[in-house]
């Protein structure tokens, strides 16, 4: 039994980073990259390396560039704590799992540290895969919560439901995450929009190592967290950003959707120390006539364009900086 499966990145388009508080956003599935998780039966259980999970190198300059695109740890945690919370999932639902084992290994051509969420596409992938060898059906919309457990609670990591969702549905997502839904029932409420429904619309991102997600963070989750009137509001501002385009998408006017991205971000610049390279990116994509925002967390940007014209413009502003732009694909092909 040979099983492959695979999770795609994905790009924010409005109304982070409030997914995190209680917010709501839209994100849309991109096809361009992806992570691919293999499983094959084996007589003992094994998960193999990747490149980005290798400890020896030709230099020091080998090692350092290595850290800087893949950070100090690789993907073998993230199956790990993956395989180990799908077991402890069934056990409490339980599921009776077969006795066979298998080899897993994974592969990813998602660009890394530029807030396309290579880390979750892994652990979803490989969710995936367990689900198939163990014909286990999970609902839908509990997937996401279960994946974001392996970081959150498995690893210590930081992260919100957004990624998960959009990684789960694919397409394009109006996600809802209202404080008494995902405190109650561990979920929010997921509504799944026609792609076509969209503008043209662009991703971005930085190709230097050096550069990538915000370097610099304000203290903003204890800000959240003590109630701080700034905070508190601009979440509910992002929150009702996201809100407003989903209605001008279902209302076919989505080629007015860019002025909205255009103030998420700025937004998020008032209220964030951001990396020069980030802002330049944004400000760059603007200089031409479109509109530009964070994916996720710094590194790569998504906006609206006009025409094919504007899109070289847009290609012709950004490759000194050594940043590439695509067009994202989100449907199947």
């Amino acid at each position: 039994m040979l099983i492959q499966t695979k999770a795609f990145a994905r790009a924010g388009l409005v109304g982070n980073p409030s997914d995190g508080y209680f917010g709501k956003t839209i994100s849309f599935i991109i096809r361009n990259f992806h992570a691919e998780v293999t499983l094959y039966e084996t007589p003992e259980l094994r998960i193999e390396p990747n490149e980005r999970d290798h400890s020896v190198f030709g230099s020091i300059e080998e090692l350092a560039r290595n850290v800087r695109q893949f950070g100090y740890y690789g993907g073998i945690r993230l199956l790990k704590a993956g395989v180990k919370r799908f077991f402890d999932y069934c056990m409490k639902q339980g599921h009776e799992l077969h006795g066979r084992n298998f080899t897993l290994r994974y592969s990813s051509n998602i660009p890394p540290q530029v807030g396309m969420a290579g880390s979750s596409a892994i652990i979803t992938a490989c969710w995936r895969a367990l689900m198939e060898f163990y014909q286990v059906d999970i609902p839908k919309h509990l997937v996401p919560s279960l994946v974001l457990s392996v970081e959150n609670e498995e690893l210590g990591i930081p992260a919100g439901l957004q990624d998960r969702v959009i990684q789960t549905y694919e397409g394009v997502v109006f996600m809802d995450f209202n404080r008494a839904s995902v405190e109650k029932l561990g979920h929010g409420f997921y509504e799944e929009l026609d792609p076509a429904l969209l503008p043209p619309v662009y991703v971005a991102y930085t190709t230097k190592l050096s550069e990538g997600t915000e370097v610099f963070h304000n203290d903003i989750r204890g800000r959240w967290n003590r109630g701080e009137r700034e905070i508190v509001s601009a979440m509910y501002h992002w929150a009702n950003l996201a809100h407003r385009v989903r209605d001008l998408l279902v209302q076919g006017k989505g080629r007015e959707i860019g002025p909205l991205l255009n103030e998420n971000f700025d937004l998020r610049r008032r209220l964030y120390k951001l990396s020069q390279g980030n802002i330049d990116m944004v400000e760059a994509a603007r200089s031409v006539g479109a509109s530009a925002k964070f994916t996720g967390s710094g590194g790569a940007i998504v906006g609206t364009y006009e025409d094919d014209a504007m899109l070289e413009k847009i290609r012709q502003v950004m490759e000194p900086m050594q940043v590439a732009v695509i067009k994202p694909q989100i449907l199947p092909e």
